[in-house]
């Protein structure tokens, strides 16, 4: 943990109906100084929504060689490379080269998200996922973070529901191929 880093600890029940997976995790995340609340939040719906056996989060902003989030198998070999926020497309490659499956969660425009990758070398591009929120979505979540948080997260139909330390929201995932 960088110096500067405030750690965040969550308490999730996981309901994710489409995946089929029930469980409950106790996270903690450090939140480097250069992260924004939306940004810790973005990765922490990502740890979430992409959960299965192996899943990591790395150091977060603080590594540059490591996506946000990762899945290995019990070999060490990279599963998925999950990047958050607007990665550029040299990262993208590098992740999709890496691991098996690459996907971006963005708490940010998709449409810009996806125009930095235009033209860009990607390998495998047509396979990576894109997957953001309805507007606001991240930032309505991000401002009820506290150090201590109980979270319960259910996914049904591509649809996530989310109540965060006593509030309840809702969000369409949006997912789109990023080229």
């Amino acid at each position: 943990m960088a110096i500067g880093a405030t750690m965040h600890t969550f308490t999730v029940q996981l309901a994710d109906v489409d995946r089929g997976v029930y469980e409950e995790l106790s996270l903690r995340t450090a939140r480097q100084s250069a992260e924004t609340d939306a940004f810790m939040m973005t990765r922490v719906l990502a740890y979430c929504l992409e959960y299965e056996e192996g899943i990591a989060f790395s150091e977060g902003i603080a590594s540059a060689d490591e996506p946000a989030v990762s899945v290995r198998d019990l070999t060490g070999r990279l599963l998925a490379w999950i990047e958050v926020g607007a990665p550029d497309a040299a990262r993208l490659h590098r992740g999709s080269t890496s691991a098996e499956r690459t996907a971006v969660y963005t708490h940010r425009d998709p449409a810009k998200v996806a125009a930095q990758w235009t033209g860009k070398r990607i390998h495998r591009g047509d396979e990576v996922v894109l997957h953001s929120f309805e507007p606001g979505f991240v930032e309505q979540a991000a401002a009820l973070v506290e150090r201590r948080n109980d979270m319960t997260l259910s996914v049904t139909e591509r649809r996530i529901y989310l109540e965060l330390n006593g509030t309840a929201l809702s969000s369409a995932i949006i997912d789109q191929p990023a080229q």
